[in-house]
């Protein structure tokens, strides 16, 4: 069975589109600390995979680095499923490595980046260089560790800047929704066709989508199907655009 690698998966989570939340050691030491660690309101990746974070200016992770230079930081993301389910973890990664602060030309860059995905009028201020009340920073990767149902591994910092990340990463949400919106009864009739007949009723509802394939969650209340099962659905090939993946669905969907 083909999946993404270790670094792609982390490449992926890392992305911007999953929740994330940054631990510095100021946030460790701090008795009177939240738990679980603050999420960090919006970031993204650079080209190279460097996390750019957005932070309020009296965030802990701002103030300590200015009083340290590297403060050693940790990104915390969680993979969530954008569907309703039961159990929507579907993974996580954890970015290790030292925070940088970014000035001129470089923290315009990295605001314009951060608003192209996520729209938020902080950062129209952090892109003029007005950082009294939001900043973003870099996070220079040391390590990374991703840990889901396929894979549980650490990378290093080459292979992580080398991996792309899904190049689906950014529709998943999008052709989930409508799959389960508007395709319920042609997976179901896939699961049926491809890994045998399940009694009485077979809801099936997509799970994860990535270039190799698409994982279902299936219920069936009247069979000895495990509940909530999961189930993969493999690709011919990977696919690399838009337009090769909506022909490989309706292709499935057709043959269902």
């Amino acid at each position: 069975m083909r999946r993404p690698t270790a670094a792609e998966r982390a490449r992926t989570l890392a992305y911007g589109i999953a929740g994330g939340a940054l631990v510095t050691a100021a946030w460790e030491e701090d008795p009177a600390r939240a738990d679980p660690p603050p999420p960090v309101p919006a970031h993204v990746t650079d080209p190279a995979g460097r996390p750019l974070l957005l932070v309020p200016a009296d965030s802990a992770a701002a103030v300590a680095l200015r009083d340290e230079p590297g403060p050693a930081a940790t990104l915390e993301i969680a993979d969530i499923a954008p569907l309703p389910l039961a159990d929507r973890l579907r993974g996580r990664a954890r970015l290790r490595g030292r925070l940088t602060a970014l000035e001129g030309e470089e923290l315009a860059e990295a605001a314009l980046r951060l608003s192209r995905l996520h729209p938020r009028a902080e950062l129209l201020d952090v892109r003029a260089g007005r950082t009294d009340e939001w900043t973003v920073l870099a996070l220079e990767v040391a390590e990374a560790e991703i840990c889901d149902p396929w894979v549980h591994a650490a990378v290093e910092p080459e292979a992580y800047r080398a991996a792309p990340p899904d190049p689906f990463v950014i529709v998943e949400h999008r052709m989930l929704t409508h799959l389960d919106a508007c395709h319920g009864a042609e997976l179901a009739a896939m699961v049926r066709n491809r890994f045998g007949p399940a009694d009485g009723d077979l809801e099936v509802r997509p799970l994860a989508l990535d270039r190799h394939g698409l994982w279902l969650r299936c219920f069936a209340p009247d069979s000895v199907m495990p509940p909530g099962r999961d189930l993969y659905i493999e690709f011919p090939a990977p696919v690399s655009d838009l337009r090769g993946l909506r022909r490989i669905c309706r292709r499935l969907l057709v043959s269902a």
